[in-house]
């Protein structure tokens, strides 16, 4: 699902900016002349709808700043080709990234925007040519052109899945190689990372992330923490969540204030012994 804004309205957090960056990320702004750990990774991570995403958790657990650079509807090209939110990051003694999925990345077969990674731009020559007949300016999301090519020939769309695939990992590796200080890559979806992939839609998030490609680019960083919401957490749904009558749909598909309550428990510990080498 995309997103079209970080929110409005008298619920909407407070936003900010880093250095030079054109991005809006959760505020309060954070001191970056201390030292402070940060937080990578799309619309859950920035914590949408949450009073308090477990970002803040965390630095209300550590005891040091923890910088939010959740970034509504982001994949990872938003922030490998941000320099200045990558000497933020670079700049943290731990930093966190999501698993984000691996649609709203540019890769040979299509161009996302910049900055609103959910956004297709243009169709490559090889994907026009692999998919014949379709009139790709029709298309402005990424979800709806790939759902629209699964439709059209389930056999040429997993070849366009195994090349996001791929540039996922590359631009993984590369994300993580940037920062020098401790790494941990955070799994935060409703599925394990084994689960089965687009058998129902598209499939769910982190979209067409599996297993293998945790296990390739686990060697890059520190830790890898998995967090699947639980039942209980599952069931108290958008409970606690700062909503409006028109935002509840969108509320629904987001995990909701019990699943950062059991991200920042399981980040805990994980962050207080990265700290403490």
């Amino acid at each position: 699902m995309s997103f079209e804004n970080a929110g409005n309205g008298p619920m909407a957090p407070e936003t900010c900016r880093y250095g030079s960056s054109r991005l809006l990320f959760r505020g309060p702004r954070r001191d970056l002349d201390q030292p402070y750990c940060a937080v990578i990774g799309g619309t859950e991570t920035y914590g949408k709808f949450i009073p308090t995403p477990f970002a803040a958790l965390l630095e209300q657990a550590v005891g040091l700043p923890v910088v939010n650079l959740g970034c509504v509807n982001a994949g990872l090209d938003v922030f490998v080709n941000d320099s200045a939110v990558m000497e933020v990051a670079a700049g943290a003694r731990v930093t966190v990234i999501q698993a984000l999925g691996a649609q709203n990345m540019s890769n040979r077969f299509y161009v996302v925007h910049p900055r609103r990674n959910d956004r297709f731009l243009r169709a490559s020559a090889m994907l026009k040519a692999l998919y014949p007949g379709i009139d790709f300016t029709e298309y402005h999301f990424t979800r709806h052109l790939l759902g629209a090519l699964r439709e059209k020939s389930p056999t040429a769309f997993e070849i366009v899945v195994a090349e996001l695939q791929m540039a996922w990992q590359a631009r993984m590796r590369m994300l993580a190689t940037r920062l020098p200080g401790a790494k941990v890559l955070l799994w935060l979806s409703t599925r394990p990372p084994e689960g089965e992939q687009h058998v129902c839609g598209l499939g769910d998030d982190p979209l067409f992330v599996t297993r293998h490609m945790l296990d390739t680019v686990r060697p890059y960083f520190n830790q890898v923490v998995e967090v699947t919401d639980s039942a209980e957490a599952r069931a108290a749904g958008a409970q606690g969540m700062l909503v409006g009558e028109l935002d509840a749909p969108a509320a629904a598909v987001l995990p909701g204030p019990a699943v950062h309550d059991e991200v920042a428990e399981v980040l805990q510990p994980v962050l207080r012994d990265l700290l403490a080498d």
